[in-house]
């Protein structure tokens, strides 16, 4: 047990073992050189918890309010534009790729872009690590959109930090949170000696004289004029006093109002006659030379105007250098200056911070009884104590978070120490580099030479963008990502609101309007390049053409194209949450596929249609991702038992992958073809076996995803590869007799795209690699 201002705080003691649980922590917060308090937070919290636990690695991401950031040290590895939502998501993926094991998310409703901040839930949406959260405001009564952001922060973070007992009173009777999860820790500060003011006036300059101070950024809301206006009774009882302000104003309102409400002040003291006993230094000043003036004061006054103010780092900092306070009674300052621990006076009240001071100054022994005991209880808040305190609760959730993981029966390949690695053949995309021109990806090929005679199709180019934008190394695919997209681009006529589908190798088309899936695979392309591509214009052009296709797909009779529409379509809303055009169309097109379930499915058949035909599991794939996404509990239901249904179709006694043949298929009540078998249904069921573990934590779909992966690599009916390593190809399907020997776009993109979505499983979901 930890104790804290009388608190009691539930922690672990300190994890050891051969095994360590902790290895990578990330802090998210703004960050120094940024002239803010978070920023000097995370800094500090970032270098103590790196100077406690030198093992451990620890990296820092900054919030940027300026488009051109900051010249941030090494520590931080990356930055986030605050209103840039697509940033949030770039964000996501380098911690997802960074295997970080616990992040450390500093909250305050005006850093983050969006209403309310809630840009940040994108973030938290995506990644793949728990998070502690430590909440620098906690409102009593929250606006509906700062509730709505604060409801979902809490649900997302595994601990909640707050630094005073008044916030987790609040979280537990406002936001019915379990008090379990929440950890009472002090906000941190330097370590320090007590030390007689006298020794350090000297040294500023300000011998002889009685200091007050104020520090930290001005602005309106600190009630600066309030002490001003009492300068006038204090200095009648004792004339040596000087007041210093000591901050730069705010860079936001100096942004809005230039240096108007400093200027105030300034002519404040002068109405009040007392402009030769308050000094302003307009200065944001590091820690070392700061501690010199917090030194030479004899009384820090707080004089702030909001009573919902939850922490002050600088009435934290004060007070552990044993400072006497006069403050108005905000929560953090009411905790810290109980049992007669400093003077509290009323808001906007100049008479009653006149007499305060004089409580102290008429009275030393007061004074010095007040610094001492300040400063014994401030031992608790230096920033190694505060350093381990924070440590503790970052191993409470990586315990367990193993703990979960292990109560479940873990298949033998994940939980062998190699994983996937040593299973999974490395990438190379010869075969596709050589499939591609300037126009796009061609269709066919015979053996493994491109078959100009066919042309293109949207299908496969909107696969192989699919690809660019699934893969890390995607800025070296952007030349081939740039020509899909042109394909795409080309494909949409915009006058039907139609995509076109086949073209000859002499570019022209050859249709009208393709088929509905061919449509809806268009459109998934796109929402994937709106949420996931580093390319500015890419991501611009594939929400354009998104748009431009989107209002077609309502009178789709296809499920096939609905369901692609809907992975689509929230590939996109990861990119631009709250589109709620995009947001009707996905919730349209999954009442729609729930409609054919329940129209079709029996006991014995729990299907989608009355024969299982071809890129099958893609329909409970996008009812698992509405289910996931939208929190639609029947969505999800349908979707995974509709998954683990066809699983059980598709598994031969022998235990491998054997997906429904295209010589016929699969009709209700008939006979299943077990050949031609195609590679887009192992893809198809590579995918959606990993949507459902990510929606369910159930490691039985990684089995099954390894399982349909396997087949590529010879786990099949004939024993043989489909996959051909010394092409980088695959062939067009497995036949009762062989291999076919021709290397089509469509079937070697299956493979490329199914490496593609194992590879990122072992990467975030479940396994540890390097943190460089």
């Amino acid at each position: 047990m930890v104790f804290s201002y009388g608190v009691q705080v539930n922690f672990l003691d300190p994890i050891d073992g051969g095994d360590s649980l902790l290895e990578r922590v990330a802090f998210l917060g703004c960050y120094e050189p940024r002239h803010c308090g978070i920023a000097t937070f995370t800094h500090d919290l970032c270098e103590a918890v790196s100077e406690y636990s030198p093992e451990l690695q620890c990296c820092a991401g900054a919030m940027n309010d300026l488009r051109d950031g900051y010249p941030y040290p090494s520590r931080v590895s990356f930055e986030i534009l605050d209103k840039d939502l697509e940033s949030y998501r770039r964000a996501a993926d380098f911690l997802n790729f960074r295997n970080i094991d616990v992040l450390c998310l500093q909250h305050e409703f005006g850093i983050f872009g969006g209403p309310a901040g809630s840009h940040i839930l994108a973030l938290l949406k995506r990644i793949r690590m728990p998070v502690v959260t430590t909440l620098h405001t906690v409102l009593r009564e929250p606006n509906a959109d700062q509730r709505r952001v604060m409801d979902e922060l809490i649900e997302r973070s595994a601990r909640l930090v707050v630094m005073a007992r008044k916030g987790a009173e609040i979280l537990t009777e406002i936001y019915r949170v379990d008090a379990a999860k929440i950890d009472v820790i002090p906000h941190g500060i330097p370590q320090s000696n007590l030390v007689k003011p006298e020794d350090y006036k000297q040294k500023l300059g300000m011998e002889g004289k009685r200091v007050l101070l104020t520090f930290g950024l001005l602005g309106p809301g600190k009630g600066i004029e309030y002490a001003i206006e009492a300068m006038p009774e204090i200095v009648k009882r004792h004339p040596d006093v000087v007041y210093l302000v000591l901050g730069a104003t705010h860079p936001h309102l100096v942004a809005r109002e230039g240096e108007s409400y400093r200027l105030g002040l300034e002519c404040l003291a002068e109405r009040c006659g007392v402009s030769g006993n308050v000094v302003f230094d307009n200065r944001f000043l590091a820690d070392g030379e700061l501690s010199d003036f917090i030194a030479a004061a004899d009384v820090y006054v707080t004089p702030y105007l909001n009573e919902a103010q939850i922490t002050s780092g600088t009435l934290a900092h004060v007070f552990g250098a044993g400072n006497a306070v006069v403050s108005t009674p905000y929560w953090h300052a009411c905790e810290l200056l109980e049992n007669d621990r400093g003077i509290l006076v009323p808001f906007r009240d100049s008479n009653s911070i006149a007499e305060a001071v004089c409580q102290f100054l008429d009275h030393p022994e007061r004074l010095e009884r007040a610094r001492g005991e300040s400063y014994e209880l401030g031992r608790q808040s230096v920033w190694p104590a505060v350093a381990e305190r924070y440590l503790q609760s970052f191993q409470m959730v990586q315990s367990e978070r193993k703990n979960r993981r292990s109560e479940k029966a873990v298949p033998a390949f994940v939980a062998s120490s190699s994983g996937w690695s040593q299973h999974l053949p490395s990438r190379r995309l010869d075969h596709i580099v050589r499939m591609s021109d300037g126009t796009g990806i061609f269709q066919h090929a015979t053996h493994n030479v491109p078959n100009f005679h066919e042309g293109y199709c949207t299908d496969d180019n909107a696969r192989a963008f699919i690809l660019c934008n699934f893969l890390e190394e995607s800025r070296d695919m952007d030349g081939l990502a740039t020509s899909y997209l042109a394909f795409l681009a080309a494909a949409l006529n915009s006058e039907t609101g139609r995509f076109r589908n086949f073209m000859s190798h002499g570019r022209q088309w050859l249709e009208e309007a393709g088929s509905e899936d061919s449509h809806g695979r268009a459109l998934w392309a796109l929402g994937v390049g709106v949420g996931r591509s580093t390319n500015d214009g890419h991501r611009q052009l594939c929400m354009q053409l998104f748009n431009g296709g989107m209002e077609s797909v309502s009178n789709f009779t296809s499920p096939r194209a609905w369901a692609f529409a809907l992975l689509g379509g929230y590939e996109f809303l990861q990119g631009h949450e709250g589109n709620a055009e995009v947001g009707a169309m996905c919730e349209t097109l999954a009442e729609k596929l729930i409609q054919i379930w329940r129209d079709c499915a029996t006991e014995d058949w729990p299907w989608f249609e009355a024969s299982i035909t071809y890129d099958n599991a893609r329909l409970c794939q996008a009812l698992i991702q509405n289910g996931r996404m939208m929190d639609h509990e029947d969505s999800l239901e349908i979707g995974i038992k509709s998954l683990k249904w066809l699983a059980s179709v598709q598994k031969t006694q022998a235990g491998h992958f054997r997906p429904i043949g295209s010589n016929g298929f699969h009709p209700k009540g008939g006979f299943r073809a077990e050949f031609d078998q195609q590679p887009v249904e192992s893809h198809a069921m590579v995918a959606a076996c990993l949507d459902a573990f990510r929606a369910t934590q159930d490691p039985y779909w990684l089995g099954e995803a390894k399982r349909a992966f396997d087949w590529f690599l010879g786990k099949n009916d004939l024993g043989v590869s489909v996959y051909d390593p010394h092409t980088g190809g695959c062939g067009d399907g497995l036949h009762h007799d062989r291999v076919s020997a021709n290397q089509g776009a469509e079937s070697s993109l299956a493979f490329h795209l199914s490496l593609a979505e194992m590879l990122r499983a072992e990467r975030t979901e479940f396994l540890t690699t390097s943190f460089s």
